[in-house]
């Protein structure tokens, strides 16, 4: 990319404009400081910035941030497509992440380090460099938003956050589509280019977790035949995903912390680090809050990985996308089962609206390919779609009656018992973690 030209920086603090001038003089052509933002409408009006670093307070008995969200929106009114990379003290990062929700590209914490400040400041110049270019091709999106309120209003954050490098956290129940949201992300980013790289971290072993994460040295350990890169190495200039995040042991969240804050892994056997640029998407199903509180997941390592806190909500609370996503299904498999066009009776249609879906996505998809390879006619009848006592709420599972009841309530409480631990539960129900899988998609956990 070539050197941007100018930079438009306003911020009340002196000794701040002067040394970012003296930072940023090798990578802009032209530097604007302005001590107050009371002049920056005229300054816009007469210049034409690349990209503007705003302090989010200005009177020194207000540090409320709302100064900052002011001026970003004067700048959006004034130049909508003009990147605003937000300059923010650590108290305020929530301001920060309401900022970029708001139209600002991105932000950078006081105090900064150099090197991240002006890659932010380069990558935000990037964006919009392409945003005003012919768009390079990429993937079709694989992910269907639907029609209701709670997925808009996800859409529409998601498109305002995909294009920083703000870490995301992606919550929400069993088979909403976290991994699919996380792809998404991805696809909408300056990342896009490289495969997103994704880690369950569920089956991850503990022995292996620092090599498969962050390389090994060969020779490092047994088996250690050659060298290897980890994880984060393969997702360098890209996005990595790590899931079911909950599952991490309280003991190797500090290892995936030093990498996070020091942007470089060390491979086993070896005391150099390796700089790795990364984007992190995480995801789980676990309330982390609660893990905190109760000791069990570090709370500095909550801070770091939850810059941008996603909720998919469960279908239950989405009804009007049951159907359109069942067609979107049937397509699918009667295409891959070559069984030509196919459609939802009418009591079909009901009987998927008022199911209560607690494997979301995931159960609706399997529950349609089954109905699918079933039916003998182009018209699926609602016979098709078998709902048995399986989503037994906690309170009845002592009235499980058939041997398929009474396996879902093992599972489930051996679930609850290791907190989502899939390897744990794996190993007291005596199964492959892969039986566990299909188990639960089975069952619709």
């Amino acid at each position: 990319m070539a050197k941007p030209r100018t930079i438009l920086i306003i911020d009340d603090n002196r000794g701040v404009l002067s040394a970012l001038k003296l930072l940023l003089k090798g990578t802009f052509e032209h530097i604007i400081a302005l001590p107050s933002p009371v002049t920056l409408p005229s300054v816009l009006r007469m210049e034409n910035p690349d990209v503007v670093l705003l302090d989010m307070n200005f009177t020194d008995a207000l540090n409320s941030g709302n100064e900052g969200l002011y001026w970003l929106h004067e700048i959006k009114r004034m130049h909508p497509s003009l990147p605003v990379v937000l300059f923010t003290a650590y108290g305020d990062i929530d301001l920060a992440v309401r900022g970029i929700k708001e139209g600002a590209t991105d932000f950078v914490v006081k105090p900064w380090d150099n090197a991240k400040l002006v890659e932010t400041l380069k990558n935000a110049c990037s964006s919009a460099s392409r945003r005003g270019k012919k768009k390079e091709e990429r993937t079709p999106s694989a992910m269907y938003w639907g029609a209701s309120a709670p997925m808009r209003e996800l859409r529409a954050i998601v498109e305002k956050v995909a294009t920083t490098d703000a870490n995301v956290l992606i919550t929400g129940e069993n088979g909403t589509g976290k991994e699919m949201l996380a792809r998404e992300i991805h696809a909408l980013s300056n990342r896009f280019r490289r495969d997103m790289v994704t880690v369950d971290m569920g089956a991850v072993t503990e022995t292996l977790f620092e090599s498969e994460l962050f390389g090994h040295k060969k020779g490092a350990f047994t088996d250690a035949h050659t060298d290897r890169a980890g994880k984060f190495e393969a997702a360098h200039e890209s996005t990595i995903f790590l899931d079911e995040i909950g599952n991490l042991p309280y003991h190797l969240q500090s290892k995936l912390l030093t990498v996070l804050q020091s942007r470089s892994v060390v491979r086993v056997g070896t005391n150099h680090p390796i700089p790795v640029d990364v984007r992190l998407i995480c995801a789980t199903n676990a309330n982390l809050d609660e893990r905190v509180a109760q000791g069990k997941f570090r709370e500095d390592l909550l801070y770091r990985i939850n810059t941008i806190h996603l909720e998919i909500p469960p279908l239950r609370e989405r009804k009007e996308d049951i159907i359109p996503l069942a067609e979107l299904f049937i397509e699918r498999f009667a295409r891959q089962y070559n069984k030509g066009a196919m459609t939802l009776s009418e009591d079909a249609r009901q009987k998927l609206k008022e199911h209560p879906w607690y494997g979301n996505i995931r159960e609706l998809e399997h529950a349609v390919e089954k109905a699918v390879i079933i039916s003998e006619d182009v018209t699926i009848s609602y016979t098709l779609f078998h709902f048995p006592k399986k989503s037994l709420s906690p309170a009845r599972e002592s009235e499980a009656e058939t041997l398929e009841e009474m396996e879902l309530v093992m599972i489930r409480k051996a679930i609850d018992k290791h907190e989502g631990n899939l390897s744990a539960v794996a190993a007291q129900l005596g199964i492959t973690r892969q039986t566990l899988y299909n188990k639960m998609k089975k069952y619709g956990l």
